[in-house]
């Protein structure tokens, strides 16, 4: 096995790829086509908060950077819901101490990653330095060097793409018909927008929650950032009456926005202006397979198998994925082995999150303001504490169980769902419910659970 290789893409997830494989003795070298954002305070309007769970923070405790960003984070414990009628809702994400997610930047992570893989790691990173073309039969990338305008040949030693979901290294793979590949698009997209802080970086709505004002068709949301402010986005349809395409003028802007959302309108200062200058992000999913070239290239992350952000685990994922590519290095005396096996066992987990991350979508904008499906939720945490080995929350399964494959959590869920929409049909609050009833169906249905901790040989 050469123990030389190529890291295509300097984000988050290439970042952490890189360190990992430094702790294993490689030689890493990372081409990123954008400059050092180190020194930088990122663009903005261009990317959602990251959402931080068990997944990820097991990744970054396992390359030992965890502490590094530790400062960056902003816990959030549950959904606050804030309703049209300006009525509020604060529905937990878990019922443990632990069980909350964190809110980063993805600027502030991608610096500190990156400053760990350099200054601690001392891998080799080529800042503006962009792949244009591959040539998988020789073996070699095509990297331009956008400061000099030069572009250059490079082995490929081999190349590990983790260059996000509009992937070039995708895109040559499927134009030399060595894999095929999706691009799902979803009929909605979104725009970043911005509630500064307070005065002396005070948070002017709750700062342990992320806000979802859900509206059916489309909804808001804002996540808290260490400095006070909040990153708000808006999930819109891109075509059609109530459009991106429709709000064309500032005048249309202000009155969508002060309508539809208006207990944090008078928050947004400068969200029409926003409005007009932020790009409309694109929201899709990306299949792929396989995700490999013989021994030469390999997919990983977004570029293999983007998601949409419904769940918050968009990077999490991919962390996951890091630690899993390591695992099956260890397992590989060469590198074919190594993409093959990586493929196998996680195609059927990154599968299984793009399915539960699209229905989250439709919870997360219209059902979480439904009486029956917050009986459902109180009832499934009322279920775990009652039987903690076999009945655990689909999305705590998700967020706060890294030991279960995303395949488990998917299969487990789609049981349980069937069980609590069973034993609430005729339910109004939790004491209506027939506990024995849900006892011998959990004892038939669900088997305790046995963890399958990512590197094993099989997850799925």
């Amino acid at each position: 096995m050469n123990r030389s290789l190529n890291i295509v893409g300097g984000g988050p997830t290439g970042a952490l790829l890189a360190i990992l494989l430094r702790r294993l003795g490689l030689e890493v070298t990372v081409y990123e086509g954008r400059a050092d954002p180190r020194g930088s305070r990122g663009d903005s309007g261009r990317s959602i908060n990251l959402a931080l769970a068990d997944r990820g923070i097991h990744a970054l405790k396992l390359a030992g950077v965890f502490d590094d960003i530790a400062d960056a984070l902003v816990a959030m414990r549950g959904r606050l819901v804030h309703s049209q009628d300006g009525s509020e809702s604060l529905h937990l994400y878990g019922q443990r101490p632990s069980e909350v997610i964190y809110s980063i930047s993805r600027h502030r992570l991608t610096q500190a990653l990156l400053r760990v893989a350099i200054e601690q790691h001392g891998v080799q990173v080529k800042f503006e330095h962009r792949m244009e073309g591959a040539d998988f039969d020789g073996g070699t990338l095509q990297i331009r060097d956008v400061r000099l305008d030069r572009l250059s040949s490079v082995p490929m030693n081999p190349a590990l793409a983790t260059d996000g979901a509009g992937s070039m290294m995708r895109r040559c793979m499927s134009a030399a018909g060595l894999t095929e590949s999706i691009e799902a698009d979803l009929e909605h997209g979104y725009k970043e927008l911005s509630i500064p802080a307070g005065p002396r970086e005070s948070y002017r709505l709750a700062s342990d929650a992320l806000h979802i004002w859900p509206r059916g068709n489309f909804m808001l949301i804002a996540l808290p950032n260490a400095d006070g402010s909040f990153t708000a986005t808006l999930f819109l349809a891109k075509r059609g009456p109530v459009s991106f395409e429709a709000l064309d003028s500032p005048a249309a802007i202000a009155g969508f926005l002060s309508a539809h959302f208006a207990q944090v309108y008078e928050l947004m200062p400068d969200c029409v202006a926003e409005f007009q200058d932020h790009p409309t992000g694109f929201l899709g999913t990306v299949y792929a397979s396989p995700w490999h070239v013989r021994d030469r290239a390999v997919l990983m992350g977004d570029s293999a198998h983007a998601i949409v952000p419904f769940h918050g685990q968009g990077m999490n994922c991919c962390f996951e994925d890091c630690m899993e590519f390591a695992a099956c290095v260890e397992r590989h005396a060469n590198w074919e082995s190594v993409f093959t096996d990586f493929h196998a066992s996680r195609k059927p987990n990154t599968d299984a999150i793009a399915a539960m991350s699209l229905e989250n979508y439709l919870e997360m904008r219209e059902r979480v303001v439904d009486p029956k499906f917050r009986l459902q939720q109180m009832l499934a945490l009322e279920l775990e504490r009652r039987h903690p080995l076999r009945f655990i929350p689909r999305y705590s399964m998700v967020m706060f169980h890294h030991e279960i494959p995303y395949r488990i959590a998917q299969r487990r869920g789609m049981i349980q769902t069937r069980l609590l929409s069973d034993l609430t049909a005729d339910a109004a609050t939790l004491a209506d419910i027939d506990y024995a009833s849900a006892e011998r169906r959990i004892h038939s249905e669900l088997p305790p659970i046995v963890p399958a901790p990512i590197g094993a040989a099989s997850s799925s």
